[in-house]
């Protein structure tokens, strides 16, 4: 079935689409072209997308239908959009274009991209020798069937360990295994969210999280953080008390994108109010391992837990490699075998002979994590260093950990940004993804997990273009080959 959007929805997608000021001022329909480009560049918009008839869109943004029709022919030249008479006009990617894991849309030759929308690094010298351990583990486990659902014991085991070393005592029986952090969150969100519950985050927040809860069809409310402190705690526990949510996802270490560290009477404080109004709290622990400062770590939210109201997720995607799918739910040992239960409908397990790396990897985590946090705090001084020299007018906090910048521009600028840096090989996250509504156009999102020469070439190649943004030329794209 085809998913359609409607005028007034696709207008508050597009939010202040308009051509920003300049002596070389677009015309209207090529700004809303861009913009368009922009919601389809950034994943607001999905491919395959019927969008809304000319002028039912004209209607919606107050401008004639000339305007619309031009813009949609500009995206039927430029491969953004198939038409048909009679029958509507599709989103499309243009020719010579894939979808790329960001979830950006890229060309398919793009050896020169520098990749800022992921924030994630490369794997560490350690995988390999883990990996060939691993190996010669798996003849243990090739007489079963290998299918086990809440994960290796032995795995199991040692994530229990790691708990209970940070002031959480926790059996293996309280761990379950997934494919990945993200897994962790999609199973709690299917057995603790029914269709049209009411649920809590952050604004800003992970990207991939908003679309869990979206395919859940949760009914999402958001609680604001400060650029620069943070959690408002007052106004956080106000949120909880208003809306009583059925669950509130959270990421109260270096958090995702803005870097903030939650205090401990806060979190102390917030799962007392979780409790008070029969709110399940999520938190996402992916940066704990992260500290880059040595700052004095909070004790986990699990410590204040006295009634089974946190599920902490967490994983090796963020201190190891990304291309480990391993990740896990701490929870009452009921609850793991309940979450287990919907995973074998899911996935029925994660692969035995990535669990058995993973045990190798956390066995020596203190060696590992060590050289991660020193070459990340390298790198974010570099790219630190290159933002105040080539963009002094953006401001941002420091973070004394993790691996992103929350970066505050000197304009609502992030999309058109994002797609003028496109064009001189930077990949970037506009700050509206980290939201519900199309706001944030103020904020970027710079990772600093690329090598610092990278870092600091991409600074280049973005203030080149921002200071020409006001005046750049329409952007042109690929002719489609003839084959004959």
């Amino acid at each position: 079935m085809t998913t359609s959007v409607r005028g007034d929805q696709l207008a508050r997608l597009l939010g202040r689409w308009h051509s920003l000021p300049g002596r070389h001022r677009s015309p209207d329909y090529a700004a809303l072209g861009a913009a368009v480009r922009g919601l389809l560049a950034d994943g607001r918009l999905a491919l395959g997308v019927r969008l809304p008839a000319e002028r039912e869109l004209a209607d919606s943004l107050g401008v004639s239908r000339t305007t619309v029709s031009a813009a949609y022919r500009a995206l039927r030249e430029s491969g953004h959009l198939t038409s048909r008479r009679g029958a509507g006009s599709w989103t499309t990617l243009p020719h010579g274009h894939r979808v790329a894991t960001s979830g950006l849309w890229t060309p398919g030759d793009d050896l020169d991209m520098i990749d800022m929308g992921v924030a994630a690094s490369a794997a560490p010298v350690e995988l390999v020798p883990a990996a060939r351990a691993a190996a010669e583990d798996l003849p243990r486990y090739l007489g079963t069937a290998g299918y086990h659902p809440t994960g290796l014991s032995e795995l199991r085991a040692v994530v229990a360990e790691i708990y209970t070393a940070r002031g959480v005592p926790t059996s293996p029986e309280q761990i379950l295994v997934t494919s990945g952090t993200q897994q962790a969150l999609d199973l709690v969100l299917r057995l603790s969210v029914p269709a049209g519950a009411p649920v809590l985050v952050e604004t800003p927040t992970y990207p991939n999280a908003l679309a869990a809860l979206s395919a859940r069809r949760a009914r999402i409310s958001t609680h604001g953080l400060d650029t620069a402190t943070g959690w408002d705690g007052e106004m956080l526990l106000g949120a909880l008390r208003q809306t009583r949510p059925r669950l509130a996802y959270m990421i109260p270490e270096f958090h995702n994108p803005t870097g903030h560290l939650m205090p401990a009477d806060l979190r102390e404080r917030m799962v007392a109010t979780a409790h008070a109004c029969g709110t399940e709290l999520v938190v996402d622990e992916s940066f704990v391992d992260l500290p880059l400062d040595d700052p004095e770590m909070p004790p986990p939210v699990a410590v204040f837990d006295r009634h089974s109201r946190v599920m902490s997720i967490g994983g090796m995607s963020k201190p190891y490699w990304g291309g480990l799918r391993i990740g896990w739910v701490r929870a009452s040992a009921p609850l793991v075998q309940r979450l287990a239960a919907i995973r074998v409908g899911v996935d029925m397990a994660s692969p035995v002979l990535e669990q058995l790396v993973a045990v190798h990897l956390l066995r020596s985590a203190s060696s590992i994590v060590e050289a991660r946090r020193a070459q990340l705090r390298f790198r974010r001084d570099a790219l630190i260093t290159a933002l105040r020299e080539q963009l002094p007018e953006w401001r941002f906090f420091v973070p004394g950990g993790g691996v992103t910048l929350w970066v505050e521009l000197d304009g609502p600028i992030s999309s058109a940004l994002s797609r003028a840096a496109e064009e001189v090989g930077v990949r970037l996250a506009p700050g509206p993804r980290f939201g519900l509504d199309g706001t944030l156009e103020r904020f970027l999102r710079l990772p600093f997990t690329l090598p610092a020469d990278d870092l600091t070439e991409a600074v280049r190649r973005i203030a080149s273009v921002r200071h020409d943004l006001d005046h750049a030329a329409r952007p042109s794209w690929r002719t489609p080959a003839v084959i004959a």
